[in-house]
């Protein structure tokens, strides 16, 4: 019995404790709901689309024999460089040889012949008719291209670079019979590398449409503002771009949608070779572009919205279209003026046609410089 009177003291301090709560949660609930305002930020930017991309060699061919026979020497190893004109590869030359030096005799024993008849052509009076002279000469001529031919035949035994490049895989070993047209090697010359890479439709006609002064001659499409990179499979920069400048193929492919451009980079270190991988990095510089923070926008059915207010601090839904997304922002194509008053924070706690009486004014700047953060 005693215990009572103790239960009703504790009960009364509880309900006093209870109020002395609430105004520091109504100070927080006050802070939730505020209600920010922004401008959209007029500026250059730069954004970047990336493309996987397959990297070749300039030029690129197989090293084939000429003529059949035994492969008798291999003068180079594989991956070496080689210069123009430098010897890579003989075939035996013995019977090749052979027939070179009986087609010389027989051009020389033509050449005497000859010789003969137009001393007696020219004789006084003349022994031979003229009609012998020319025939004399038509088979001095076609002994002649058939020692020509020959000695071509020989010189096919001899296989040699027909540009400075790398070579690669050895097909065939010393001593090995080959046939004509067989593939001893590739050559590479990789001085300059094309990177090939597909461009949808869509976004080729963008390039045209709103590169602001892109010009399209012939296969070439000179990109203005932008400037084309290379990250390789590491993940790291090529050290030298493709400047601004890509070639277009003549045709789209049906099944994709996509047309292939190639972009050229300069490769004097040697570090790119023929069938790597990677990604063309297209820098794109937008003058004067729209930007506001994502944060600042919903997102209804698949369209995007921001809040405006307008001179009597009514609110509007407004639709937007984006024209690019960079990290936490987007450039605006279009729905949103430049001078607009936007909401920014407290986005949730406001609807179309509401008037607000109170809310704080963030500068533009400042409010793109607190990235990292969702809408409200």
């Amino acid at each position: 019995m005693s215990s009572k009177p103790w239960h009703a003291i504790t009960f009364i301090l509880l309900v006093l404790a209870i109020p002395s709560c609430q105004p520091h949660h109504d100070k927080h609930e006050a802070e939730h709901h505020s209600i920010v305002v922004t401008t959209p930020l007029v500026e250059d930017v730069t954004v970047t689309q990336q493309y996987v991309c397959q990297i070749h060699s300039q030029r690129h061919i197989e090293v084939c024999a000429l003529q059949d026979g035994y492969l008798d020497q291999i003068l180079v190893k594989e991956g070496q460089a080689v210069k123009k004109g430098e010897l890579l590869f003989t075939i035996l030359p013995t019977l090749y040889k052979a027939r070179m030096e009986a087609e010389v005799a027989e051009a020389k024993l033509a050449q005497i012949e000859f010789d003969n008849t137009k001393k007696l052509f020219e004789s006084k009076p003349p022994v031979v008719s003229i009609q012998e002279v020319l025939l004399a000469q038509a088979k001095l001529d076609k002994a002649n291209a058939k020692a020509n031919l020959a000695k071509s035949e020989v010189e096919f035994t001899n296989i040699k670079a027909p540009f400075d490049g790398i070579v690669d895989r050895l097909n065939k070993q010393s001593g090995s019979l080959i046939e004509k047209k067989d593939i001893l090697t590739t050559l590479s010359d990789n001085s300059m590398m094309w990177v090939y890479f597909n461009m949808p439709e869509a976004r080729y006609l963008e390039y045209i449409e709103r590169q602001g002064g892109a010009k399209l001659s012939g296969s070439q499409l000179k990109l203005e503002d932008t400037q084309i990179e290379l990250t390789l499979a590491n993940g790291k920069k090529f050290a030298f771009n493709a400047g601004n400048t890509v070639t277009v193929e003549g045709q789209f492919n049906n099944e994709t949608g996509n047309i292939a451009f190639r972009a050229d980079f300069p490769n004097p270190n040697g570090l790119l070779r023929h069938g790597q991988t990677g990604n063309v990095l297209i820098h794109r510089k937008l003058r004067n572009a729209v930007v506001i923070p994502q944060r600042a926008t919903f997102e209804i059915l698949d369209k995007r919205y921001v809040f405006t207010l307008d001179g009597q601090n009514v609110v509007h839904q407004q639709e937007i279209a984006i024209e690019q997304e960079l990290d936490d922002i987007f450039i605006i194509k279009s729905g949103v003026e430049k001078h607009a008053n936007i909401v920014l924070e407290g986005v949730r706690q406001i609807h179309h046609g509401e008037k607000v009486d109170h809310f704080e004014h963030r500068a533009a700047e400042e409010a793109l410089s607190r990235q990292k953060h969702h809408a409200e």
